[in-house]
């Protein structure tokens, strides 16, 4: 997170709750910091001013609108997206040089490793939810802003708030899919896996549902 504000740790807690929980009233917010209203709303206005942030009014029943922040596209991009420039010019001169298929058997093979990575990380989880956390903290450590959400029995939300490879996602989508085929295998065959939030769709982040199988719908393996 370097270049966020190094310089004041409560915005950069502000950006960070923005970035993690999308749209988040001022009380809200000041609750979430344990700081006043006003206080709150001091650094909200600075980090206006700078255009980081933006705000609009909501009703939510009765009573006077709520004022909602989220991150502009600018505060956004105070979140790195890892070695951008570069990575989006190899994927170009290896599509232009090597052709689709080269490009698309690289991705493969990175994805390869980061399975093989990850498999040895989620190894002593037998249970489901073991499993889902491992592969969360996983996707943490590799800078994904990674949440697992319990959403009831056998459902839970694998939310990914940051994207730190987003500008070679947008460049070539075959790192998308390959995401979601290696959480499928990484899952096995005990549960489902849809992606519900997509980036690259408008979204404010990429999420996926898990949901447990009943025992007798799960498919056989050899």
């Amino acid at each position: 997170m370097g270049d966020l504000i190094a310089s004041d740790r409560t915005a950069d807690r502000l950006l960070l709750l923005l970035k993690s929980h999308g749209s988040v009233t001022t009380a809200s917010l000041a609750e979430r910091l344990g700081i006043t209203v006003p206080g709150v709303r001091q650094h909200l206005n600075r980090l206006e001013t700078e255009g980081v942030v933006q705000s609009e009014r909501r009703r939510a029943g009765v009573g006077r609108p709520a004022r909602v922040w989220t991150l502009t596209e600018a505060g956004h991009r105070r979140f790195p997206d890892t070695h951008a420039e570069t990575l989006v010019s190899v994927l170009e001169t290896m599509r232009r040089t090597l052709g689709e298929d080269a490009l698309d058997r690289v991705i493969a093979s990175r994805a390869h490793d980061t399975e093989r990575a990850y498999r040895r990380r989620l190894a002593a989880c037998t249970a489901l939810g073991a499993r889902l956390e491992a592969l969360a903290q996983c996707r943490e450590e590799d800078g994904y802003m990674a949440e697992l959400i319990e959403e009831g029995p056998g459902r839970w939300l694998l939310a990914e708030n940051h994207c730190p490879i987003c500008a070679a996602a947008r460049a070539c989508q075959g790192f998308c899919r390959n995401e979601l085929e290696l959480f499928r295998r990484l899952v096995g065959p005990d549960a489902d896996v849809v992606r519900t939030e997509y980036l690259l769709d408008g979204a404010r982040r990429c999420a996926y549902r898990v949901t447990q199988r009943e025992r007798d719908n799960r498919p056989e393996f050899p």
